[in-house]
């Protein structure tokens, strides 16, 4: 549901299809993203998949030296929301691709 909505947005908003493309494999594709973006990416897939039950310290410490505390914050409650929003389509069967762009403002 949201990487549809979200995918819409950024292109919206002028972001490149290519780097929007190789999200899915960013560990891969780390040139096409600035330092401060790969450690939002990893920190997203980290409170995400809570492979270990936990956010690895090293992952954490990377965003925390990118973002000031306030950002940090303020991007860990986006991933938990928008995880939060997720989880609320998938148990509702919501079905993507009927969103447009700028629809909820």
């Amino acid at each position: 549901f949201c990487l549809d909505m979200h995918t819409k947005d950024a292109l919206a908003a002028g972001e490149s299809v290519e780097r929007i493309v190789q999200l899915g494999a960013w560990e891969e594709s780390r040139h096409f993203y600035t330092e401060k973006e790969l450690a939002a990416i990893e920190l997203t897939e980290a409170i995400t998949v809570l492979t270990d039950g936990f956010v690895p310290d090293e992952v954490y410490e990377r965003a925390a030296g990118q973002f000031e505390e306030a950002e940090l914050a303020q991007l860990i409650a986006a991933i938990t929301v928008i995880n939060a929003w997720n989880r609320f389509g998938v148990s509702t069967r919501m079905v993507p691709g009927h969103y447009r762009p700028g629809q909820h403002k």
